[in-house]
């Protein structure tokens, strides 16, 4: 069951996970690949849980302002904000934006330049979730090419990272070159008001709750199923994945069955999970893959409201 239970105190982050690792206002970020590899450039990236689930889970966290560069991925990506304020820009000049707060939640078209910034006081921390087990490369605004570059860091053909200043480019490889203006039209752009309805914020959570067992509600947030019964998501987007979010602070759940790879992820509180051959506490941050088949009952007993993320392949 270890194999399958990734406690966050264990993982061990990347602090060089892309190319602008190196630059100000991207160095100070941890990077850490939970469930599935990501699409971390860090070929020494640490990954906890590696069976395939048709969907990756990482996690960030940086210090004030600091975040990520400008960049587009071919598949889904969800960011669950657990701590701090965010601003999320996208649009190829990074135009547009919108800030959010711990308990929020924005999941980005493909094919659209997004980036994140803290621009909290404090270090802040988000979960996200990626589309398909190989949720591909990411494409970067040349701008952000070019300044890495400055600091020796780029990218090779294979989309590998290298450190110029340490590393000779390898026999038949060449550096990437960065995307046309001609590529770069052919990405969507998005006002605030049209991607708002990809944005669920904690009020908006709030008001579609359901009750799911004892003393226990649930907001179903993506996708058209919760186990294999159908629901009405908050944000109607093809992921390919279902996100839910359960809250409580003394309830329970029992006899939950999953058919299709899911996890668990603990976004406030401990969370006593049972499975049918084993008990266990998943803790804040910790993640657990659901065995496909079982029966999954869930307890906790805490003073303050408590979370539980829930991710399954659709």
């Amino acid at each position: 069951m270890n194999i399958r239970l990734a406690k966050f105190k264990e993982l061990t982050p990347s602090t060089l996970p892309f190319v602008e690792g190196k630059l100000e206002g991207h160095k100070e970020r941890k990077n850490y690949s939970i469930l599935g590899p990501g699409v971390a450039e860090d070929t020494n990236q640490s990954i906890k849980i590696s069976e395939r689930h048709g969907f990756n889970l990482g996690a960030v966290s940086a210090k004030p302002f600091n975040g990520s560069g400008l960049h587009s991925h071919l598949t889904a990506e969800v960011f669950i904000i657990y701590s701090g304020k965010w601003r999320f820009y996208w649009g190829s000049k990074g135009g547009d934006e919108t800030i959010l707060n711990a308990g929020d939640i924005i999941s980005m078209p493909t094919n659209m330049f997004r980036a994140f910034e803290n621009v909290g006081d404090e270090e802040g921390f988000i979960f996200v979730v990626l589309g398909g087990d190989d949720p591909g490369i990411v494409t970067w605004i040349p701008e952000v090419l070019k300044k890495a570059k400055q600091t020796g860091m780029a990218l090779l053909d294979d989309n590998s990272l290298i450190d110029l200043n340490s590393q000779e480019i390898p026999n038949g490889r060449k550096l990437l070159k960065p995307i046309s203006k001609d590529e770069i039209i052919k990405f969507d752009n998005y006002k605030l008001e049209q991607l708002q309805k990809n944005i669920c914020e904690t009020s908006k959570r709030l008001k579609h709750e359901i009750n799911i067992g004892d003393n226990v509600k649930i907001s179903h947030i993506l996708g058209n199923k919760f186990q294999n019964k159908s629901i009405t998501p908050i944000i109607k987007q093809d992921t390919g994945f279902s996100l839910s979010t359960l809250k409580s602070t003394i309830g329970k759940v029992e006899n939950l069955k999953f058919d299709k790879p899911t996890i668990f992820f603990s976004q406030k509180g401990k969370w006593n999970i049972q499975t049918d051959n084993s008990s266990f506490e998943l803790d804040y941050k910790d993640t657990f893959s659901v065995p496909v088949g079982s029966n999954i009952s869930i307890q906790i007993d805490e003073k303050n409201e408590s979370l539980l993320n829930c991710v399954s392949k659709i």
